[in-house]
């Protein structure tokens, strides 16, 4: 769950004239601009932002794959 502020008539003028709202499921992307709108968040940061990594991995993990392989060379 995200919370963003109460945005005025100014913040949701420049948020649509920066276009960074394009392409962005939500019409946001909370690691952007938007982000300055949020004053609160429950839950996955990462999944807010498109791929719960956290919870990916120990699901994966969980399935016995060796999630580190490859960590090495990265």
């Amino acid at each position: 769950r995200v919370r963003f502020k109460r945005l005025s008539e100014d913040d949701i003028q420049a948020y649509i004239g920066s276009g960074e709202w394009r392409g962005k499921a939500g019409g946001y992307a909370v690691q952007g601009i938007a982000g300055s709108f949020v004053v609160k968040m429950v839950g996955s940061y990462t999944n807010v932002v498109g791929l719960p990594l956290y919870e990916t991995l120990a699901l994966l993990s969980g399935e016995g794959f060796d999630v580190h392989a490859g960590w090495a060379d990265a």
